[in-house]
């Protein structure tokens, strides 16, 4: 006798173009693979970083494969503002009930702003409350600026560490790079980080002043775009003068030796 098939839905982790407040968007069709829109087109119940950013996504989504639901009949429920702030576990944030809909049968999307949710974005904690509530979970396939970076560096792939945003302020951020600079050397491992878009130019201006010279130091912005900007070099390099991103795009940095 065949077990009862399961009424609980699941919870797919949709990946979203990377080109979230960029000047220029990718065609939809070029980031994310039939799959995955599709799999997005037949949900109807979201999880996400910001409604008007997913809103937006699903419009695109729309325009390649009809969905389920027009959006003003598309369920959408931000995380709390704290969990973005703190995260997901620092706050201590329960996402159970956020998966009332899948306790209810019905596939329930993750999505973050730009790239795959949960991962240098929040969502994790809705991710555990799935396992914890036997909810299935489904990651999709699609762009993630980490590893797109990553690759691109000619840095060390085979160890490497997210570190999340730096330290806004200038003595505190050069003590934080002189610390991951330190690890970097010593270990090998690759430290990533990212940063918003109107804070690149001191971000390099400190990277410069605060890193030894043959440091290697790797900024990628607009990733998946034809205006991508990718650059791997020494910092001795960097102070040359070479190009850093601009103020309207965020990019990804990378040390290592």
């Amino acid at each position: 006798m065949n077990a009862p098939k399961s009424l609980k839905g699941r919870l797919f982790l949709v990946p979203t173009p990377l080109d979230f407040g960029c000047t220029e968007q990718a065609p939809i069709t070029d980031v994310l693979p039939t799959s995955t829109l599709a799999t997005a087109a037949g949900i109807q119940h979201w999880v996400c970083e910001n409604a008007k950013s997913t809103r937006a996504f699903l419009k695109r989504v729309g325009q390649t494969h009809p969905l389920i639901a027009p959006l003003p009949e598309q369920s959408i429920t931000e995380l709390p503002r704290h969990v973005h702030k703190k995260g997901d576990h620092q706050s201590g944030f329960d996402g159970k009930p956020l998966l009332a809909a899948a306790l209810q049968g019905h596939d329930v999307g993750l999505v973050s702003e730009a790239g795959m949710p949960a991962v240098a974005d929040p969502g994790s904690s809705v991710v555990r409350a799935a396992h914890d509530l036997g909810i299935g979970v489904v990651p999709m396939v699609g762009p993630m600026s980490l590893l797109l970076a990553l690759a691109a560096s000619g840095l060390n792939g085979q160890s490497f560490a997210f570190v999340g945003y730096l330290p806004q302020d200038a003595a505190e951020r050069a003590s934080r790079l002189k610390q991951l600079e330190s690890l970097a050397l010593k270990t090998g491992q690759t430290q990533l980080w990212i940063e918003t878009p109107y804070r690149n130019a001191a971000m390099l201006d400190g990277l410069i002043q605060s890193l030894n010279a043959n440091t290697r130091l790797a900024i990628s912005s607009g990733l998946t775009l034809p205006s991508a900007h990718i650059q791997s070099h020494t910092v001795a390099q960097w102070k040359k003068g070479l190009k850093g991103p601009d103020g309207h795009t965020p990019a990804v940095y990378a040390i290592g030796p």
